[in-house]
């Protein structure tokens, strides 16, 4: 029974993306009145800043989508999951970093412990039961050290350009007088498109501080199933790391794939509509297991 509904909302998803739409996921959905997205609230931490997410409740297994660097809780990948796991009646969770979006804090003091530090804290405080955490670029990296830390509220694994220890490989793969130069400067940056002040800054301490959570050296203990996609021409991120994430990993159960034409963002119409199915996928074999 269950799959037969699930292979009903592929088939809704299918026909409402290939439209250029959405806002619903199924044929009847369309008749319905438009549901409103989650509201906006805010979770306050002692000595933290706080943090801002919108939450749908329903069944277990739950999603959780975690964004990239310098992004929000608010694009178009998460946004699209929202309204699917909606149609699918399972719970689903997004939110923004600390010094990300409506979150209290500030970007740039900000480090990957500080957002590890986040993403366990919705695990424990604000998720019930075991969640598919979605990555996406640095929220691939972040989904890897959550999944370490709490095996037992993560379903599977859905990395979107998964950028593992990205930041600080490629820090370190400069040639030694540009390295010695930044560090000099105190600060690293980056040309990128996907900033309003067309770099990424990183300052040295950030980069040191990386170094302590950094996954690639060694096999990752990671047992559940683990979905890695990946764009061919990602100019931000290689692909190559999520053929190196598949491969320390210990599950059993990994999938890579490959998107020939696919960038970074991954957040054109067939590139969600993969994602979701992969989700889709993921969420009828492990309700079939219980």
């Amino acid at each position: 029974m269950a799959a037969v509904a699930l292979r009903s909302c592929r088939r809704g998803l299918s026909q409402i993306l290939s439209n250029g739409g959405l806002a619903a996921l199924s044929s009847k959905r369309l008749e319905e009145p438009r549901r409103h997205k989650s509201s906006v609230q805010y979770a306050s931490r002692p000595d933290l800043p706080k943090l801002a997410y919108r939450r749908v409740k329903g069944k277990s297994p739950g999603v959780v989508f975690l964004p990239g660097y310098g992004s929000n809780m608010n694009g178009q990948k998460a946004e699209a999951l929202e309204e699917f796991c909606r149609s699918l009646g399972h719970s689903y969770l997004r939110f923004d970093y600390t010094g990300h979006g409506a979150s209290g804090g500030v970007l740039s003091e900000g480090t990957i412990g500080t957002w590890k530090k986040d993403v366990l804290f919705v695990l424990d405080e604000l998720a019930e039961g075991p969640q598919i955490l979605v990555g996406s670029s640095i929220g691939g990296w972040l989904m890897l050290l959550a999944a370490i830390a709490r095996p037992e509220k993560t379903a599977a694994l859905v990395g979107i350009s998964t950028a593992a220890d990205h930041v600080v490989t490629a820090f370190n793969s400069l040639p030694l007088e540009t390295r010695k130069e930044f560090e000099a400067k105190g600060e690293w940056t980056i040309p990128t498109k996907h900033m309003e002040e067309g770099v990424y800054k990183f300052n040295m301490d950030f980069l040191r501080e990386a170094e302590n959570h950094c996954v690639l050296q060694s096999p990752i203990p990671i047992t559940c199933p683990v979905r890695l996609i990946h764009g061919l021409k990602d100019e931000d991120v290689p692909w190559h790391i999520s053929m190196q994430v598949a491969e320390r990993v210990l599950s059993s159960d990994v999938d890579v794939i490959l998107r020939r034409h696919g960038q970074h963002r991954m957040s054109d119409k067939d590139d969600i509509k993969l994602m979701v199915y992969t989700i889709d996928d993921l969420i009828d074999k492990l309700t079939t297991m219980v």
